[in-house]
């Protein structure tokens, strides 16, 4: 099977004068190496292609693949990362991971609350401000929490994002606001303990990996998984595998971030992260259908790890679950590849 590599390298937006905030989410070149060696060693032929704007003009040149392992972020725009699925869609060239619907939800921190509090997940109450005069309309009680409505890589979230009072809201609304371009969701900040889960595979195909703590060491921002606890996560944060049989709750943030995923209809693999309340209740915080994977740095990785699964076999199950959208070329057909419906398409459909 030939294999197209999408991706956006951290270093080609710095050199063309990007910030490192703005580039966060992007990936080192290690984490491409990384992927393109696990790719080879599982037998693959491998064709490096790169972002959006070089998926293109590969395209127009006539190259094709049989899938596309797509990790790319985008640039611009709340729906940056559904613009290859998208195109990729367009060709009908199959890919990893979530198609350009759950993409756009997913990355719209405020539409993602809405779609699971509608399929009755539980999840902290929010109000989403687009300008300060919003603010106006807010019924929630603090302590709130405030973030961008669609940045990963935890940007926008430093300790100031933990608001008491009304002073703190309006000031931090407006400096996020200004930076990010974008709304801010305010929620209900939740005290409790904070857990992402790995999950992989597609609709009733999916299962959970396993499950990490996520516990912020002394030197971390305190009371929030901050850009700067993840940007410095080998010294600030220690990632502890917990099961059910050690923490009861476990198997409610489990069941939780199973049912997320499958109505939200994502793929493959990736993770969601979840924090308890004061009572001590899991709520869904947020779903990342296309989670970093370098092999040290990035959770999912780390967490597979933690589980016995070494990196080649993480890849291994994400191609794998994408190969099930793959099917051969009809014999003598001359149209091309045949693909069955993916089951998240269904999953994901709320009555």
């Amino acid at each position: 099977m030939k294999i197209g590599l999408t991706y956006d390298l951290r270093s080609d937006y710095l050199a063309r004068g990007y910030s490192e905030l703005e580039t966060a989410e992007f990936d080192r070149e290690d984490t491409i190496v990384s992927i393109e060696n696990a790719l080879r060693a599982l037998g693959y032929q491998i064709d490096r292609i790169g972002h959006a704007k070089q998926l293109i003009a590969r395209l127009a040149r006539g190259d094709r693949w049989d899938l596309v392992f797509n990790i790319a972020e985008g640039m611009i725009g709340r729906a940056r990362e559904s613009q290859i699925p998208a195109i990729l869609d367009v060709y009908d060239i199959p890919y990893t991971f979530s198609d350009p619907l759950v993409t756009a939800i997913a990355l719209d921190k405020g539409v993602t609350k809405r779609v699971v509090q509608a399929a009755g997940i539980p999840t902290a109450r929010f109000q989403v401000v687009e300008q300060l005069s919003d603010l106006a309309k807010i019924r929630l009680p603090f302590p709130l929490f405030a973030k961008p409505i669609a940045e990963g890589t935890g940007k926008g979230v430093t300790p100031r994002s933990v608001i008491r009072s009304a002073t703190d809201l309006k000031s931090v609304s407006a400096v996020l606001l200004e930076e990010f371009k974008q709304p801010v969701l305010i929620e209900t900040y939740l005290s409790g303990a904070e857990y992402t889960v790995g999950i992989l595979g597609t609709g009733a195909n999916a299962r959970v990996l396993g499950t990490l703590a996520v516990i912020l060491k002394d030197g971390a921002e305190e009371n929030v998984y901050s850009y700067v606890n993840k940007e410095r996560c080998e010294e600030l944060i220690d990632y502890r595998r917990v099961t059910a049989a050690d923490h009861p709750v476990v198997a409610k943030v489990e069941a939780i971030s199973l049912d997320a995923w499958r109505v939200l209809g994502c793929r493959d693999g990736g993770r969601v992260d979840i924090r308890l309340d004061d009572a001590g209740q899991p709520n869904f915080l947020e779903v990342n259908p296309l989670a970093g994977l370098h092999p040290e740095h990035s959770d999912l990785p780390i967490l597979a790890t933690q589980v016995g699964m070494p990196y080649r076999e993480l890849i291994r199950g994400i191609v794998e679950s994408a190969s099930e959208r793959v099917l051969p070329k009809k014999a003598n057909s001359g149209k091309g590849r045949v693909r069955r419906e993916s089951p998240a398409v269904r999953v994901s459909t709320l009555s």
